[in-house]
């Protein structure tokens, strides 16, 4: 665990010694919403507006103020955000619409985006949430995942 010292105590990792290379992570989180929910953000007639756009505009924000939510993440500089929405099949057997909310971050760093890219999609999905409460409280978020990443020591992840 290398965000503990040696007697056991909480610290910022050093990356002062790695080499810059370019990194990509990129992450989903599913949003469970009932069909006549999900008719609502695809028709773009709920009554906060445009579900998805604001959504986006929220995961650009989140994956640039990840350091500031996460205490022991890096501040790095984030040179490219896309967030792409995409309904998956619909869960037939529980009448339930899926939104998938995937977001791909890319820097020239000493370490990855990867928590950038969780946060950015976690936060879309609340945004989600939020915006389309009223219409439904049975919405579920979930699950949050790593879908691959690229770059660094590590080397590359795909699910």
């Amino acid at each position: 665990m290398s965000h503990f010292d040696s007697s056991g105590q909480a610290h910022m990792v050093d990356v002062s010694a790695k080499s810059v290379t370019v990194r990509e992570a990129v992450a989903s989180a599913e949003v469970v919403m009932s069909p006549s929910t999900a008719a609502f953000i695809r028709e773009g007639t709920t009554a906060k507006g445009d579900v998805l756009g604001i959504a986006r505009i929220a995961a650009i924000n989140a994956v640039k103020l990840t350091s500031q939510l996460i205490p022991l993440c890096h501040a790095i500089p984030i040179e490219a955000v896309s967030v792409e929405f995409n309904w998956k099949q619909t869960h037939a057997s529980e009448n339930r619409d899926v939104l998938q909310c995937l977001v791909t971050v890319r820097t020239s760093a000493k370490t990855g985006v990867e928590m950038e890219a969780m946060t950015g999609s976690s936060i879309a999905a609340l945004t989600i949430y939020d915006m389309t409460k009223s219409l439904e409280k049975s919405i579920a978020i979930g699950p949050v995942v790593l879908e691959r990443k690229s770059g660094g020591k590590s080397g590359d992840f795909s699910r």
